[in-house]
């Protein structure tokens, strides 16, 4: 059941057969399996035991993927963290996983804490990858069992701190193999994921649902337009899974004719609502299929998929995959009629483990029947898909993002000009909503918005940066002194923030 065992078994069975493409480099299967099997062999002798987590913090190349089914396939915990963290924020989830070793990337070995014994595995081009001239097949992956944790991705926790969600073996294989299924992945077709793979849908959609099918997975070391055309130019793309943004910035960057040339045959979108309009032109322009997905990090991520096919409906997220139960209920826990609104729930062989040492927070969100409260508000269709009309909890989703206000709050605060901060998500058509942020100061402070995004910029994620700021006076509370958001007016213009760039 471990997750690396695909890999293993693809490299004897088809080992020439291209895995990765990254630029003109092209990593086969039995070359990939022998790179990972190097890192298990590394962390064994490091005394790496069974359950033992390991940080991976690395953008889109191949040694990330060979360390990750490395630490896998060595029986350990891989904990991807998003390239794009600080270093205060990678330190706190180093803390809360209680990890002792660390991958990272040459370049972003700044970003590495320095805490007492803490090893630290430096990634470069090449590495694990130098083995030397094919010779025996190495060891199979180490048994593991289907509800053994393998990976935990860590998002924003209700108080802003970060919060490990623990995926199992089984989760992982299961939602990786149902929705290469649903997207009809074969062998030999190249997939574009236009996404992080330390994210749940770079990761399941992206890297293990291509891995599960037998197909080459195309890594995008940039989600800049330009240089996702010239990927998209040099492969014939069977599949491309991107965020709202991406393909918005693939249509604002070229001609149609030549968007038209290099289109994928067909494509996914997730991680934030897709906007109609966008939705149309892509298809309008390409004259190819987009389909839109939905799910959660703590759902593996995949809990419903459109058909990228004729029988899709815009606006729906489609049905659910195989085996993963939905319905949609009211505040009380009945299930509402067909039409209605009500809260999506889960269950199913996708749904978490629960999150990493915190059993409360576990138990506010998963029954004790399996039932995982998604907080999004959703209506089934007589046709039996699915349409997503609002979330019921404060998490704001910005380029498929999963940032919590508090989070950013608690940076804004810290500045000794601030009394108290406000950060809300707003709609917008490519981000599906935009991070905004309003402060009240100290009496008799002073401080300029320029000045303190440059605060909350050295202590967030570019991605968590509001990307408009403003003061007020006080912030709209209700008679028990709670913050009514809904009531804060944002105002058109504001000192705004440059959009972050993934790499």
């Amino acid at each position: 059941m471990n997750v690396a065992t695909a890999l293993h078994e693809l490299a004897a069975r088809c080992p020439a057969e291209p895995a990765l493409r990254a630029g003109n480099r092209q990593v086969g299967y039995r070359e990939l399996d022998a790179a990972a099997a190097a890192v298990a062999a590394l962390l064994r002798d490091d005394g790496l035991a069974p359950g033992e987590r390991v940080l991976l913090v690395a953008p889109n190349v191949p040694e990330f993927v060979a360390a990750y089914y490395g630490v896998l396939r060595a029986g350990g915990v891989a904990v991807p963290v998003d390239p794009l963290l600080t270093r205060t924020e990678i330190a706190a989830i180093l803390r809360d996983a209680e990890s002792e070793r660390l991958f990272v990337w040459r370049e972003l070995q700044r970003s590495a804490p320095a805490r007492a014994g803490l090893t630290v595995f430096v990634l470069a081009p090449g590495s694990f990858f130098d083995v030397g001239p094919a010779g025996d097949a190495p060891p199979a992956p180490l048994a593991v069992g289907p509800g053994d944790p393998a990976v935990i991705l860590y998002t924003s926790g209700t108080t802003g701190q970060p919060k490990g969600t623990v995926l199992s073996h089984a989760n992982l294989a299961g939602n990786a193999a149902a929705t290469a299924a649903r997207l009809h992945y074969r062998a030999g077709d190249v997939v574009f994921a236009a996404l992080p793979l330390c994210h749940a849908f770079g990761q399941t959609c992206g890297l293990n649902a291509t891995i599960a099918a037998g197909a080459c997975l195309l890594l995008a070391p940039s989600l800049q337009p330009a240089d996702m055309l010239a990927l998209l130019g040099a492969c014939d793309v069977t599949t491309m899974l991107g965020t709202p943004t991406a393909y918005a910035g693939l249509l604002a960057a070229d001609r149609e004719q030549l968007l038209a040339r290099v289109a994928p045959r067909a494509a996914l979108s997730g991680g934030a609502p897709l906007d109609g309009a966008l939705h149309a032109a892509w298809e309008r322009v390409t004259a190819r299929p987009l389909a839109e997905g939905y799910g959660l990090t703590e759902t593996s991520p995949v809990i419903c998929i459109d058909t990228p096919d004729d029988g899709r409906r815009p606006g729906s997220i489609g049905a659910p995959l195989d085996d993963v139960e939905v319905r949609i209920v009211d505040p009380v826990g009945r299930e509402v009629e067909p039409g209605d609104t009500g809260e999506l729930v889960v269950r199913g062989p996708n749904v978490m483990l629960g999150y990493w040492r915190r059993p409360e927070e576990t138990a506010a969100v998963l029954s004790d029947d399996g039932w995982l409260h998604t907080g999004d508000l959703a209506c089934r269709g007589e046709d039996g898909r699915y349409e997503i009309v609002g979330r019921a909890k404060e998490l704001i989703i910005s380029e498929g993002y999963n940032i919590h206000p508090r989070e950013v709050e608690q940076v804004l605060a810290a500045h000794p000009a601030v009394r108290e901060a406000a950060a809300l998500g707003v709609p917008h058509a490519l981000l599906g909503e935009e991070i905004v942020a309003c402060t009240v100061l100290r009496a008799g402070a002073r401080v300029s918005s320029e000045e303190l995004l440059r605060f909350a910029a050295r202590r967030l994620a570019p991605y968590k940066l509001p990307r408009r700021l403003w003061f007020v006076d006080e912030l709209p509370r209700t008679a028990t002194g709670k913050v009514v958001k809904h009531r804060i007016a944002v105002p058109e213009v504001t000192s705004a923030s440059e959009p972050h760039a993934w790499v």
